[in-house]
């Protein structure tokens, strides 16, 4: 019978994936002195760069940068489009152009004539009409939310025109989907994990973003607020053990790597930063930032993601083996836990790639109408800041598996406060070495055959055989 010392039952379940990490104190204290300096540095980091909100400025009315409100659709009603002037077919009559043909059939078509009203600001119950072509991507029905712009200097009846669609309620059903799947999956550590992505989004807004508003070199604003994200996120998941210290190591091992390789590659190839409507609109309100360090910093931002999956499934990995075979050393545990990396970095690669390759889908698409050969697409500066993030967080993302699993490698095999070889993690880290029913204190737990664990081989074979 177990006794109530021994609790088998709860020791796995608050630790579902694996013994707790070893805490030897001599370990204890070359991680602190490692990390602790490394969080003073990121909270004095985020003291002396916080930026206390966006600095404001005087909106233009262009892009996002516009003055909102919510609205919905009334009313609908089916015109002519040559009553209300929808298009003008070209003064030449010339209808083999793109544009001359479109203007055609829009005067041949039936418009939409939307009666809108405003339902927030100063101006709600306020109604305006909006006129709708037939071969407009965007059609309306009527209780449809909507949102539209306020221009103030313009005429009266002009001033408020429909911008976007309001998705806010299949948004927030979506996201409510989401937690609930992570929190019923994940329960415990799905939860922290929300509570994680909640904490990463507010360094982004309050911090991040701000930050780099107000002047601040984003290349540094990236590496703080990255730093902090990773501190916060990881701990707060895997909780404050060596294993999850080790990731943490290894991580910030990878964006350093990163964060040198982006801004070598971004300066050698003229990356400006400034390749679409929405930089340039952020060139033009703040002219002060940088836009290539806002390049590199992106470069890092985004990458970090994907390098906190990839270190913490190696550093578990390589704990895991361990504990499967306690007289594994580094050299092995090494061996085994990069084997377990490549194939990770295969998918993640491979992941990562077409990631960008689908958000830049539309951009490729053009380039094939165009008919443009590989070399212009890819010397074309849209094209290659995508190429340059891509391939250099694949290349930090590929260093992370060697140096976590090392680093992961070299810590767990270096904590042996137990008494003889055979000591278990269990007993390294000071759990109560009598949980086998009947086994001896100080005695190497038995496997179900009556062989210690200490005797497992780290190679295969069952070794000689006793004759009868």
């Amino acid at each position: 019978m177990t006794s109530p010392q021994q609790t088998p039952d709860s020791h796995g379940h608050s630790h579902s994936h694996g013994p707790a990490a070893p805490v030897s104190k001599h370990l204890r204290k070359v991680i602190a002195a490692v990390l602790i300096p490394f969080a003073t540095a990121v909270l004095v980091g985020l003291v002396v760069l916080w930026p206390g909100g966006a600095p404001a400025h005087e909106r233009t009315g262009v892009g996002f940068d516009r003055q909102t409100e919510q609205g919905q659709v009334v009313k609908i009603e089916q015109i002519d489009c040559k009553d209300v002037n929808a298009a003008q077919v070209p003064p030449t009559g010339d209808t083999t152009t793109p544009e001359g043909r479109e203007a055609q059939r829009a005067q041949t078509g039936d418009c939409e004539k939307a009666t809108v009203e405003v339902t927030t600001g100063k101006d709600k119950g306020r109604r305006f009409v909006e006129i709708v072509q037939p071969d407009a991507p965007r059609q309306f029905h009527v209780k449809q939310g909507v949102v539209v712009a306020f221009a103030p200097d313009a005429p009266r009846d002009l001033q408020y025109s429909v911008t976007d669609v309001d998705r806010s309620t299949p948004m927030a059903l979506l996201a409510g989907i989401f937690a609930l799947a992570v929190v019923v999956v994940g329960r415990l550590r799905g939860l922290m994990a929300l509570i994680a992505l909640v904490i990463s989004f507010a360094v982004l807004t309050l911090f991040i973003l701000p930050a780099i508003l107000q002047g601040s070199n984003p290349l540094i604003v990236a590496v703080v607020g990255s730093s902090a994200i990773m501190l916060l996120a990881l701990y707060l998941c895997h909780g404050l053990t060596a294993r999850t210290s080790v990731a943490v190591l290894g991580t910030l091992i990878s964006l350093l790597l990163i964060g040198l390789l982006g801004s070598l590659f971004i300066g050698w190839a003229s990356l400006t930063g400034n390749t679409d409507d929405n930089t340039g609109l952020i060139h033009g309100l703040y002219p002060e930032i940088d836009m290539s360090g806002l390049l590199l910093a992106g470069v890092i931002i985004g990458s970090l993601g994907v390098l906190d999956d990839v270190t913490v499934t190696q550093t578990s990995a390589v704990w895991e083996l361990r504990q499967a075979n306690p007289d594994m050393g580094p050299r092995a545990l090494y061996r085994a836990g990069i084997r377990i990396g490549r194939d990770h970095i295969a998918s993640v690669v491979n992941t990562l790639v077409l990631a960008y390759a689908g958000a830049a889908l539309p951009l490729l698409l053009l380039f094939s109408i165009a008919e443009s050969s590989v070399a212009t697409v890819a010397n074309s500066e849209l094209v290659a800041q995508e190429i340059v993030r891509t391939l250099v967080g694949s290349i930090g993302l590929v260093a992370s598996v060697p140096v976590t699993t090392v680093l992961a490698a070299l810590v767990v095999s270096a904590d042996r406060p137990g008494t003889g070889e055979g000591a278990t993690p269990e007993t390294a880290t000071g759990a109560p070495s009598g949980t086998s029913s009947g086994a001896p204190s100080g005695a190497p737990p038995k496997a179900p055959t009556g062989r210690p664990f200490g005797g497992l081989r780290t190679r295969g074979g069952g070794g000689r055989r006793r004759k009868a």
